[in-house]
């Protein structure tokens, strides 16, 4: 029987600022978020303290009670980077990097084992061992989830190691009908996000009981193929292991960019910013020497007056920058409103593939492609901001900016 442990770094960015301040995150209240954009920035992490008072993770400035004193810290990505890849460092003083696969920044799943026997330790004695190594060394602390499969160790983690006074949660299929099958709400349990609880509730489906006892053909014919895995998970059953997730190659099946805006901005200012993210798809369609046969926009607009707009369009195989600006802004001037305020922008290049279908002896333009070829060279050498198109220059122009941050957020 296999043995999995997932460790997720507790409040990760919130106690990486803790700790290079010289404080507990455990007895201090600090948040991570950017005073300048307003009252309403996302808190990115709250300590652990703070969310023993009430505060929630990912709450917004002004959610936090006014009763209570705090520390803001800028976001700094580099730094947390940095911490999550020295904490790396760790895992492998015990595990091989063939059976660790890094989840996220601060969460990574271990297959422990046949390391067991190595170090003559049980599961959770192993986890305890990495997780003090790792407080030991840089003051962070960590929970751990401890299963028989990827799925019941990260579920582990999620709902039973957050109510343990180790921090940490063990399953096994049999322990987690008999903890977690009538466990309330479903959007808690790992991939079922609130939108597939909503519909679960439609069924009548509230608990992983009634799931894994539901029929399946209504099941598939609610969500199809992805059916399989909700049933598997109802019943604590997950057959992917590390060594696949590892040995699987992704296919270029389409490239996307989205951002939301600083602020509210009008359709003309909105256009700006939309070319910018076509110029970064473009640039990645030529990376990997693809061809784009469908070119989508996404508008969302402010507070959701109405609702957003997505629109598709098919065209023929090409490379070319201005062909795709051509598409771009002739649809984005039909369809996008002239009287609501946008937030959000998405774009995506779909329908990739490897060769052009040539309708006549001018629809290759090599000159553009040898073009992009060579800003990606001077962009990788150079950065990102060091050649960049003349529209980022404009007012309300977002890329020289975004390109500074890490994920969104201030780098250092």
């Amino acid at each position: 029987m296999s043995t999995y442990i997932c460790i997720d770094l507790k409040s990760f960015y919130a106690s990486v600022e803790c700790v290079e301040r010289g404080l507990d995150s455990m007895e201090s209240n600090l948040v991570v978020a950017d005073p300048t954009r307003g009252g309403g920035a996302i808190c990115l992490a709250v300590s652990p303290h703070l969310k023993a008072l009430g505060v929630r993770n990912r709450c917004r400035i002004f959610e936090i009670p006014k009763d209570i004193d705090y520390i803001t810290a800028m976001p700094r990505m580099k730094k947390y980077i940095e911490y999550s890849a020295n904490i790396y460092e760790i895992y492998l003083k015990y595990i091989s990097k063939d059976d660790i696969h890094v989840y996220s920044i601060d969460e990574a799943f271990l297959d422990v084992t046949n390391y067991l026997k190595l170090y003559k330790k049980s599961p959770k004695d192993l986890a305890l061992t990495i997780m003090n190594d790792i407080y030991d060394k840089y003051g962070i602390r960590a929970t751990a989830g401890i299963g028989t499969n990827l799925y019941l160790c990260k579920v582990a983690l999620d709902i039973i190691a957050k109510h343990s006074t180790d921090f940490i949660g063990i399953l096994d299929e049999e322990s987690y009908k008999e903890q977690l099958w009538f466990y309330e709400p479903l959007s808690d349990f790992w991939q079922i996000g609130t939108g597939i609880s909503n519909r679960l509730h439609r069924l009548n489906i509230h608990n992983m009981y009634e799931l894994s006892i539901h029929d399946e053909r209504e099941l598939f014919k609610e969500f199809g193929i992805n059916a399989r895995l909700l049933i598997d998970h109802s019943k604590g059953i997950e057959p992917t292991t590390i060594k696949e997730i590892k040995e699987y190659k992704p296919k270029h099946k389409s490239i996307s960019n989205s951002q939301i805006l600083f602020k509210d901005y009008n359709k003309e200012d909105a256009l700006k910013v939309l070319i910018e993210m076509l110029d970064i798809v473009y640039l990645e369609l030529i990376r990997i020497n693809k061809y784009t046969s469908c070119i989508s926009f996404y508008i969302g607009y402010s507070k959701d007056i109405i609702s957003p707009l997505s629109l598709s369009r098919k065209i023929d195989s090409t490379d070319s920058f201005q062909v795709l600006l051509n598409c771009l802004i002739d649809n984005y001037n039909k369809y996008v409103s002239n009287t609501y305020k946008i937030r959000r922008l998405g774009i995506t290049l779909s329908c990739l593939c490897s060769s052009s279908v040539q309708l006549n002896l001018f629809s290759k333009n090599e000159c553009e492609e040898e073009i992009g070829h060579a800003i990606n060279e001077v962009k990788d050498k150079y950065g990102k901001n060091y050649l960049f198109r003349g529209v980022s220059l404009e007012e309300n122009a977002t890329a020289l900016k975004r390109n500074r941050l890490i994920g969104g957020h201030n780098a250092e």
